[in-house]
């Protein structure tokens, strides 16, 4: 990773937007990780063509462990939000641009939504660097969002239960499932800072996900953090 590599995700020297920021309250803040799985996030998976170049340049993989050790320590509700697919979600009659994609990469399979045959070690399992943390008996694993907003799952539903209303968001991927969240969330009334480098997005001939993304950060969270800054707060948070 280099200087020059990153230039064009910098923050402007004159901003526009308005500083808003998020505070961390014990009780009121969650942090929130969408897809931390093999599909996206590792060499082996189906889409690192894709996603691997900016995974790499921000050290994603990395960054979100630390923030889930960071959390877990601090003692704030972890939620996953996670992509699977299942025979019959191939049987759609149709389906957008991405989602089409999704399909035909094969992300996220599962054989069967009450079995997890042959889940060990797939796309659609967690990151091996993850395991320890989501599996704590502790960490709130919703039900699946099957195309990029969290408008088909429950996370907006455990999250009222925990009565949270702020959230630190991160995972993947940026101008997709991060995204959809954040703008999901936002319109729900909550607060969302999003973690700028534990997020990543595609590089293709469509363009740059990530600085895409990065821009509609900067209009609808609360706020935007790196990893450091996001471990700082919740250290000093205890």
């Amino acid at each position: 990773m280099t200087n020059t590599s990153l230039a064009a995700y910098a923050d402007p020297e004159n901003p526009a937007l308005p500083k808003v920021g998020m505070d961390i309250e014990l009780g009121r803040t969650a942090l929130l990780i969408t897809d931390p799985q093999i599909d996206f996030l590792s060499p082996k998976g189906a889409a690192w063509d894709a996603f691997g170049e900016s995974i790499t340049e921000h050290n994603t993989v990395e960054n979100i462990g630390r923030l889930l050790q960071a959390s877990k320590s601090a003692g704030i509700e972890v939620v996953i939000s996670p992509h699977y697919y299942y025979p019959f979600d191939h049987r759609w009659d149709f389906a957008a641009t991405g989602e089409t994609l999704m399909h035909k990469l094969r992300m996220f399979d599962r054989r069967d939504p009450l079995s997890l045959e042959g889940f060990d070690g797939s796309g659609a399992d967690w990151m091996p660097e993850y395991k320890e943390f989501i599996h704590d008996g502790k960490t709130i694993v919703c039900s699946p969002h099957k195309i990029a907003g969290p408008q088909t799952n429950d996370v907006v539903f455990q999250l009222r239960k925990k009565k949270i209303d702020k959230v630190i968001l991160a995972g993947m991927a940026a101008n997709f499932c991060v995204e959809s969240h954040l703008r999901d969330l936002v319109e729900k009334g909550f607060e969302v800072a999003v973690v700028r480098d534990a997020t990543a997005g595609s590089k293709l001939p469509e363009g740059d996900a990530y600085l895409a993304a990065l821009v509609n950060f900067r209009w609808f969270a609360n706020d935007l953090w790196t990893t450091a800054d996001a471990v700082d707060r919740l250290s000093r948070a205890r």
